[in-house]
Formats: structure tokens, sequence, C-alpha cells
């Protein structure tokens, strides 16, 4: 009877030592489990998250690439074709391009588009070439043409200043902005505390721009060169007479 009390003690020991073995490793496996269940979804997130982060990088370096009209002031490419640059004719011909700035001088920029928009400039003789500060033309070849465009411009504020490359209106003082306009061959920063007021700049082509041809020098009456007041009177009659060698605009267009 103790031999067989014994023997089943020992059975039910037994039994239970493997119950508990097997509840230990049961949890051992499932606590393994989660864990690796868990590190699984944790660098899922972590993915998730990097590959958001670069998505968002490539978002701005995207945005970052492709300029603004804002950030370019959202003016309008004019491109101007030139003939008998160096005071050689055709085919010594060669372009730039000048790009509005409104946001510079919203009055101005007006102005300078709507005379590009009626092919004013086609014709017109760079007049006044003075080598490292200026060079200017806007009379229109012919005189009734130039006539109708005579109103003077309300001033704008000087926001930028005339820089090598910048376009400005010429004035005889405050208020008297019409047509002629000048691009700045050098730095000529003493100018924009005299209210001139830069409306664009030249964004390719100065190479051109500094080979409009400059051997007549400042026009008349302190130079030997074309006198304005008769070129309004008289057009491109009298420049291509005086002044064959000029420089001059064969067309003008919107780019």
């Amino acid at each position: 009877m103790v031999a067989t009390t014994t023997t089943t003690t020992r059975r039910f020991l037994l039994f239970n030592s493997l119950l508990l073995l097997l509840l230990l490793l049961l949890t051992t496996t499932t606590t393994t489990f989660a864990r690796r269940l868990h590190e699984s979804e944790a660098e899922a997130e972590a993915e998730e998250i990097v590959e958001g982060s670069e998505l968002d990088q490539d978002v701005e370096t995207a945005d970052e690439q492709q300029p603004s009209s804002q950030e370019e002031g959202g003016g309008k490419l004019i491109r101007f074709d030139v003939g008998m640059l160096d005071g050689e004719d055709l085919p010594t011909t060669g372009s730039f391009v000048v790009r509005t700035r409104p946001d510079w001088a919203p009055i101005g920029v007006e102005r300078f588009e709507e005379l590009a928009t009626v092919n004013f400039w086609e014709g017109c003789r760079i007049f006044r070439v003075l080598p490292n500060f200026v060079s200017q033309f806007g009379i229109n070849g012919d005189p009734s043409v130039q006539s109708r465009w005579m109103k003077n411009l309300e001033d704008d504020e000087v926001k930028t200043s005339n820089v090598r490359g910048t376009v400005t209106f010429a004035t005889a003082g405050p208020g008297t902005r019409t047509t002629q306009i000048f691009i700045n061959t050098a730095d000529n920063e003493f100018l924009d505390g005299m209210g001139f007021s830069p409306i664009g700049e030249v964004v390719s082509g100065m190479d051109i721009v500094d080979r409009f041809y400059s051997g007549y020098g400042e026009g008349a009456p302190s130079g030997n060169g074309p006198a304005q007041y008769k070129i309004q009177s008289e057009g491109n009659s009298y420049l291509e007479k005086d002044f064959p060698l000029l420089s001059y605009f064969l067309t003008s267009s919107f780019v």
C-alpha cells in the first residue's frame, strides 16, 4: 500500500514538473514572439517615417529647384535682335533678353511692355553709347509714332540699384519719363539717389550689349554724337544720313 502511494506521488510530481516546464516554454515562446512582432512593427514604422522624410525632402528640393514667378518678380521676357554690332552691317547681328521687374517699378514696366507690344522698338537706333557707363535708346525712327508716346509717366520708387545689366528709363528730372531707356554697362549706383529706377535686367546677351557701336561718343551738344531733338523731329532719316554706323533693333518679341 505504501509502495503504491509512493509511486503515485512520484508520478504526480513528475506530471506537475512536466506541466510547469511546458508552461514555461510556452510563456517564453510567446514573449519572444511578441517582442519580435513589436520590433518588426517598430522597424516598419521607422521605415515609414524615414521614407516620409525623404519624400518631404524630395518635394522641398523640387520646390527649391523650380523658381516661382514671384521670385523672378512676376515679369516678362523680351528678346531684342540687334543689327550693326560694332558698326558693321549684316550679318553682324546678335540678341539679348530683358526680364521686366514690376516688383521694382510697376509704372515703368507697364510702359516698357506696352511699347514692346506695339513693336515700338523695331528700327530704333541705340544713339548714345558710352562704354563702361550706359547705352541709351528709345526714340522711334518715325516722328509721328514718337509723338504719340510723349505723355510723361509718374515716377517709380527706386527699389534696386543701377548695377551693370539693369534697364532704366532716362529722365530729365522728376516726372519726365516717356520712352527713352538706357542699359547700365557698369555699376552706376550714384544714379540711385538721382531717382533713376531700374525696370528690368538683361538676363542673357550682355556680351551683345557691349558690342553696340560707340564710335560717335556723347551726343550733341556735349559731344559729336546725335542730337536728341533732331532724332525726335527727323527720325531715322537724320540718323541714317549722319550716323550710319549706329547699332539698331531689328525686331523685339516676347519670349
